[in-house]
């Protein structure tokens, strides 16, 4: 092969680089001769090596992008370089220790390195006084995990770097400690690490951390972000009338303002209801993986007690202790009286701190544990010498409270709220009221009867528990309601089922599943019963009505009869549920009508809309500052309002109508553009004359005329 003349090698690594990437076999000898320089260049090095050595510097870089060309000559360059490093971490000069990072990171890319190996090589050099060296080793080794576990997850490798970064927490060097938590943590939040195992090592290790920036940094992983709670509030400020939009439009006048403004409504309105049928993603918290809850939550408080930190991070313990006992539902008799000493309304962040406490309550905490803090509540905030809006935040503070432990609140106290309801301010009676709603579902007993409000149907069947008493439940709630119209099982009598012991019995099928319809005798037999009964109870009730004179007594055994009956009939059609949910699979159609047929229960005979049962797991700090009231607009947000009217709209101006705006324009248009001394003379012409002056242009043109003749 002929070698071109102007080559400058050896002295040109970028063009001996460009040459054996192209022809390696070719170039070998050129190669090993920089190879043997690098080699004397490392050894001098090594006698100073805090100051830089550019040669060094370019030879490394160079032998790191060409190693996959000659495996066996560049087996010991990785080493040599992880040496140094390990050696001289701190004292190399920094351009010197990039360099050597770098050149790793292209043999890592290339396969050449181990990934252990050079994992926790990079995590020894967290410990380096060089915060944009740490930066860029974060970036590579999140990157590098990412890339590994991409196609399928390497459990041994990833086990074995867990347990490295469990040592590196703990390391004395707090720089090195805080960025190992940050890694651990932006790959849990990339679904890479998302197991059980990177949970308990943060919750052991960071919580419990000396260092102040490791400990927030890992009650703030616990803590998250609310992500459902910022997309709920987006909403309902993006929430659109559509409605009330299509009516106004119709009534008003038309208008280019208002076809616009309707048009842009429309199209909000489509985007939202696709956001709608969109499937939830669920992004389950870490805290709910802790192995050991209770341990961690006296571990936490016990650390809080005897705290000198800041109060932005005893407010952070607080949050985290709380949703441990709220979510796993822990026993920490002490949280609660510690708690108390904050409930002032001239604290400092209290409305947080109302929600610690109702995070933190949940069924199975004895009320009496509980009550001071509602009583704490009540003779601090819910008084009339505080302002209404601290009164509507007691009161909204206590309904949340009582909404996850009913029985904290004793009778004596509740109606004295609920007196509330008629208060001067609306915020105060809005949640007052709120709070009598809630105790009309759970224990309507505890109130006034005047406050109970008509019972409906679902507050007549749901029982009253007592402490610790779960409700289990052993069918479908509300299946009740497919055996109005369903043709599916005759709940047969005794002697029946006796005689049809060892022989097939037909099942028939509800609508939709096929099989035999029931006879029209059925039914005109059942519709016979059906007028039977009824009659029986005209009956009894005439005679009822005939034995009334007769005495109480014969009343009262009236009424027992009846609610026997009625005792006997629900129990019947609970019976008949049961076995219907043991022996047929329920369709969309009937869980949609189970649906209605719970709705229904609750709005019958009482309110317009249900109330919501079901607690979230996290009290949203929009509920206790929730003031039903209209806030003015400041300065701010009334320039927010006027720029968001200002965006899609045309230019304000006067506008003559013409179809093409680049042709010319009229003397009118023109004449605003001119400058005043072109048209001073016209001005002049437009003041008002005055009669002599009249009388001496009038005699000028008489003149004028005269001579003309």
């Amino acid at each position: 092969m002929v070698r071109p003349n102007n080559n400058q090698l050896p002295e040109n690594l970028p063009q001996l680089q460009n040459l054996i990437k192209r022809d390696p076999e070719s170039y070998s000898d050129e190669f090993h001769i920089q190879y043997q320089h690098f080699l004397s260049l490392l050894e001098v090095f090594a006698l100073n090596p805090g100051e830089e050595n550019k040669s060094l510097d370019d030879i490394v870089m160079f032998i790191a992008q060409v190693a996959q060309c000659y495996p066996k000559v560049c087996e010991e360059f990785p080493k040599r370089l992880s040496d140094l490093l390990k050696n001289y971490a701190t004292v190399l000069d920094p351009a010197m220790r990039n360099c050597f990072v770098k050149a790793l990171i292209l043999l890592r890319n290339k396969n050449l390195v181990p990934a252990l190996d050079i994992l926790e090589l990079f995590f020894q050099l967290l410990r380096c006084p060089d915060k944009n060296l740490r930066t860029f080793l974060q970036t590579h080794i999140v990157t590098d995990i990412k890339n590994m576990n991409a196609k399928h997850k390497d459990m041994k490798l990833n086990s074995s770097l867990q347990a490295f970064m469990y040592s590196m927490l703990k390391d004395a060097n707090p720089k090195a400690a805080k960025m190992s938590a940050d890694i651990m943590i932006e790959l849990y939040k990339k679904n890479i690490w998302n197991d059980a195992k990177t949970v308990n090592v943060i919750a052991t290790v960071g919580c419990f951390s000396k260092v102040t920036k490791v400990l927030v940094t890992s009650l703030k992983f616990f803590l998250g972000h609310d992500e459902e709670e910022e997309e709920s509030d987006s909403d309902s400020e993006n929430e659109v009338d559509l409605k009330g939009a299509l009516m106004a439009n119709r009534v008003n006048k038309k208008t280019k303002k208002r076809q616009k403004q309707l048009a842009q409504i429309k199209k909000q309105a489509v985007k939202a209801q696709k956001k709608k049928k969109n499937a939830p993603a669920f992004n389950f918290s870490g805290i709910h993986l802790v192995h050991n809850p209770q341990g961690m939550a006296e571990g936490l408080f016990k650390q809080l007690q005897g705290s000198n930190e800041r109060f932005e991070v005893k407010l952070m313990h607080l949050d985290v202790i709380s949703r441990l006992i709220g979510i796993h539902e822990l026993f920490l008799f002490g949280f609660y009286p510690y708690i108390t000493r904050f409930l002032q309304p001239h604290q400092r962040q209290v409305t947080r701190v109302l929600q610690f406490a109702a995070q933190a309550s949940h069924e199975l905490v004895p009320g009496d544990i509980i009550e001071p803090i509602l009583k704490t509540i009540a003779n601090n905030f819910i008084t009339e010498r505080n302002s209404s809006d601290v009164m509507a935040i007691g009161l909204n503070a206590t309904r949340e409270i009582c909404m996850r432990c009913p029985l904290a609140m004793g009778e004596d106290l509740l109606q004295d709220l609920a007196m509330y309801k008629t208060y001067k301010e609306k915020s105060v009676m809005m949640a007052a009221r709120s709070l009598i709603t809630l105790y009309r579902e759970h224990l309507p007993a505890l109130l006034h009867k005047k406050d109970r409000g008509r019972q409906t149907e679902a507050q007549a069947e749901r029982k009253v528990r007592a402490y610790g008493e779960r409700e289990v439940h052993d069918t479908v709630l509300g299946a009740e309601a497919l055996l109005k119209d369903s043709k599916t099982i005759d709940i047969e009598s005794d002697e029946d089922t006796d005689s049809n012991d060892g022989e097939w019995v037909n099942v028939t099928h509800s609508d939709g599943e096929g099989g035999p319809d029931v006879d029209d005798d059925d039914e005109e037999e059942d519709e016979d019963d059906e007028e039977e009964d009824d009659e029986e109870d005209e009956g009894n009730s005439d005679e009822e009505d005939s034995n009334s004179d007769e005495g109480v007594g014969s009343g009262e055994e009236a009424d027992k009869t009846k609610k026997q009956k009625a005792d006997l009939k629900i129990l019947n059609q609970k019976e008949a549920a049961q076995e219907l949910a043991l022996t047929r699979i329920f369709t969309d159609e009937d869980f949609k009508r189970i649906n209605a047929a719970n709705l229904k229960k609750t709005v019958t005979s009482a309110r317009k809309r249900p109330l919501e049962q079901d607690r979230a797991e996290f009290v949203k700090l929009n509920s206790i500052e929730m003031i039903y009231k209209k806030r003015k607009h400041d300065k701010e947000s009334r320039l927010e309002t006027v720029q968001a009217g200002r965006k899609d709209r045309e230019r304000f101006g006067w506008k003559d109508g013409r179809v093409n705006e680049n042709c010319s324009k009229t003397n009118r248009e023109k004449r605003k553009t001119k400058n005043f001394g072109m048209l001073r003379h016209k001005a002049r012409s437009k003041v008002k004359k005055s009669f002599k002056d009249k009388q001496q242009a009038l005699r000028k043109h008489l003149l004028h005329q005269k001579k003309m003749k």
